[in-house]
């Protein structure tokens, strides 16, 4: 994993909106309807395509494929693991039902129901619902053939560029957040069900990595636990946030750490978020997870000012911060110059070796018709995050 050895380098969380004949075949597919899959192969490669270009001319250093193969982490489960089942009695009420933020703000989330506040909104449509899989068997991993095929799509997108970015990534979902939308009615208990996940995506996570790519695992979950737990405290949450990530570790225990970056966020909630969990509360058990870079938000107003944590922290030596400069929570385009304050602020406590410039999160954690930002803004907040970074690295390689 390259570091910012002589200008502060740029990358993002990962997912991109699809485009809209690519969300055609996809939601054709994802609803059993009759599809032509040679058009849908084709689709998936020319959104790739697209995307990988746009991000090298946007001034991305760092890029991956914008999940664009993906309906999204949610409901690709039931096509890489073996051992869940569909159900009919589990309602798809969103992910911030019952959470600390629609407890508080009622008002908000029913009057607000758009994608950010969970609910798929009217006249939105989301390509397949995510909440619809128990576990019901044992759980082993079945998508060689469709990460192989992610593999040489992404591949065959980097082969036509122009100009090669400086590396390319992989986004994989950690064993946490597939763990929690769906029951376990199968494993004694919860810890052996989550480990059952990791050993099963542990053949994903090695794949990603055989190919060359580096392996980002992504895993809002370990933030948003305790948003989504209303009845229990820090501490709870801090004790289940272990095991999740002694499970993660156990799927990661032969990767080498310097191929593996970790990101986490609060989710996709265009919302209030004042009863999130502070970064404070949790950044030693984030810095246990075997990564060489740690990805987080840092560009919203709930938690921009959390780089402070980082001055009492002893961050190893070998470990590198992507912090968000841009956000997925407005359409707002960030000044160039507070993207550049941004990186400066991290730079003069970590080290400017140490900082690669990111995203809060990502920009269509799901294919549906109406991603968090619309996708013409994206690019802008690319080029103002590359603009901000040579900024940044005029200052501190003068």
């Amino acid at each position: 994993m390259k570091r910012s050895t002589d200008r502060i380098l740029t990358t993002f969380a990962g997912s991109l909106a699809r485009p809209p004949s690519l969300l055609d075949l996809m939601s054709a597919r994802e609803r059993g309807e009759p599809y032509n899959q040679t058009s849908y192969d084709s689709a998936i490669q020319t959104a790739v395509d697209d995307v990988v270009r746009q991000q090298v001319e946007a001034g991305v250093d760092i890029v991956c494929d914008g999940e664009q193969g993906k309906p999204g982490f949610f409901t690709y489960v039931a096509e890489r693991l073996a051992g869940f089942e569909s159900v009919t009695d589990q309602p798809d009420s969103g992910p911030w039902a019952g959470s600390r933020e629609t407890l508080a703000f009622p008002e908000f989330y029913n009057w607000f129901a758009g994608p950010g506040a969970g609910s798929g909104g009217s006249g939105v449509r989301r390509i397949a619902a995510p909440f619809a899989l128990v576990c019901k068997g044992p759980i082993t991993y079945r998508g060689h053939e469709a990460v192989q095929r992610d593999i040489a799509t992404l591949k065959a997108a980097v082969d036509k560029l122009d100009v090669s970015p400086e590396e390319v990534f992989m986004p994989a979902s950690s064993p946490t957040n597939i763990e929690g939308p769906r029951r376990n009615e199968y494993y004694s208990t919860q810890e052996e069900y989550v480990y059952a996940i990791a050993d099963a995506m542990r053949e994903e996570y090695h794949a990603i990595v055989d190919a060359g790519f580096l392996l980002q695992v992504d895993d809002p979950r370990l933030l948003t636990y305790y948003v989504v737990n209303p009845g229990l405290s820090v501490d709870d949450c801090r004790r289940w946030a272990e095991v999740r990530v002694d499970a993660l570790n156990h799927a990661l225990r032969d990767i080498p750490v310097d191929r593996i970056r970790f990101h986490t966020c609060y989710g996709i909630n265009i919302g209030p978020r004042i009863h999130e969990i502070d970064l404070k509360d949790i950044v030693d058990i984030l810095l246990r997870i075997k990564a060489s870079a740690y990805s987080f938000e840092g560009a919203n107003p709930r938690h921009e000012h959390e780089y402070q944590v980082w001055e009492d922290v002893n961050l190893p030596d070998d470990k590198v911060l992507i912090p968000g400069v841009i956000t997925h929570s407005t359409n707002l385009v960030e000044h160039p110059e507070l993207v550049a304050q941004r990186l400066l602020r991290y730079a003069s406590i970590v080290g400017r070796e140490r900082v690669i410039g990111g995203s809060d999160c990502g920009f269509s954690s799901q294919a549906t018709t109406e991603p968090e930002v619309h996708p013409s803004v994206v690019w802008l907040k690319f080029q103002a995050m590359a603009q901000g970074a040579q900024l940044a690295s005029q200052r501190l390689w003068p």
